[in-house]
């Protein structure tokens, strides 16, 4: 069951939903904008988890192997488009679209049914030791395949 609650890859694409609750809007009733934040930090983890590598068992490897590693957001660009509304259900879409030395940049969109309501390039660099790491391979070779289906 877990898997269905990470989502799934559909065309290349990491695909997860989320229902909007009260708690995740504002005064207005909409969405507040730093939710939506949220919603993509789990997207790109589940996406990460679904192509099998998932993060917990990353670290633990890597405490094993010395200093610890982290994929921190570097750069985000958002464009807010349309509003979403609380028991509104979204998806989430994530996808790689380049892999360089110590960084991937990631495409995010924000639906709901055919409605883009939040469009985000994140860039995610590769820390370990305080320092920007070149990605391991074995996350590389993950997130290329996934470029080349």
């Amino acid at each position: 069951m877990t898997a269905h609650l990470d989502g799934e890859i559909r065309d290349g694409r990491h695909h997860m939903q989320v229902r909007v609750y009260y708690e995740d809007t504002d005064f207005s009733g909409i969405v507040y904008h730093a939710n939506y934040l949220r919603y993509m930090e789990r997207g790109r983890t589940n996406h990460l988890r679904l192509m099998g590598a998932e993060q917990q068992a990353l670290f633990d490897q890597a405490e094993t192997e010395g200093s610890g590693f982290a994929f921190v957001v570097r750069s985000m660009h958002l464009d807010f488009l349309k509003p979403a509304r609380m028991d509104d259900v979204l998806d989430v879409v994530t996808w790689p679209v380049a892999v360089k030395g110590a960084s991937i940049m990631l495409a995010q969109e924000v639906r709901r049914g055919e409605d883009v309501l939040v469009k985000a390039e994140v860039r995610v660099a590769f820390i370990s030791g305080g320092r920007a790491q070149p990605i391991p391979k074995s996350i590389r070779t993950l997130m290329k395949a996934d470029l080349i289906s």
